[in-house]
């Protein structure tokens, strides 16, 4: 029998991680991305998403992805994740409400915020939003999405921060972020892929 989420159950801290490793891949691995793509793997498959083939790991604890290396970047990636207690049921606890928390919590000063979706996606829990917020440093108008994705091990939180004169061209990544998002495999053999039968 699984436990339910409740006020007792502790949540998760964010795991932290010290070095990232870029494996060779075997000539018969069976990863593929979008053209112009690569795959960011964590923990054997615990974690994997989709992001440009040209962005980078600038930090990792969070994960923050960049586009350019400071002070040139236009957008930033940040991926924070949870690992879940073993054997806690979630459904108790529903993203909608936690996004909301989330949401109370915000540092920036707002413009404006959508409401918060959820993506059609069955197989993981997906909530987001989108806001918009003065950047204090430059002065101009810049967009903030939001994200949770849940798993059964593990929750990652997404934030994506890119100026609003951008957004054309990086929405789509934000997209394919999101549609990748893969939570809860064990990949045997990283630099294989998953074994296909």
């Amino acid at each position: 029998m699984t436990k339910r989420r409740n006020k007792t159950t502790p949540i998760p801290k964010p795991r932290q991680y010290k070095h990232v490793a870029t494996l060779p891949l075997h000539d018969k691995h069976t990863w593929t991305a979008p053209e112009g793509y690569k795959i960011l793997m964590v923990d054997r498959g615990l974690v994997s998403f989709n992001l440009p083939g040209d962005w980078y790991i600038h930090a990792m604890d969070p994960f923050d992805i960049r586009d350019k290396a400071p002070p040139d970047e236009t957008c930033h990636l940040q991926a924070t994740l949870y690992r879940a207690p073993a054997g806690v049921d979630w459904s108790g606890l529903p993203l909608i409400p936690l996004m909301e928390k989330v949401i109370q919590g915000a540092y920036k000063d707002i413009l404006e915020r959508s409401p918060i979706q959820k993506h059609p996606r069955t197989d993981i829990e997906i909530v987001w939003f989108q806001q918009k917020f003065i950047d204090k440093e430059e002065n101009r108008p810049a967009f903030s999405r939001i994200a949770m994705a849940r798993g059964q091990t593990v929750h990652v939180l997404f934030t994506f921060d890119y100026w609003v004169d951008d957004a054309a061209k990086l929405e789509p990544i934000w997209d394919e972020v999101i549609r990748s998002v893969m939570l809860d495999r064990t990949i045997a053999d990283p630099i294989r892929g998953e074994t296909l039968h």
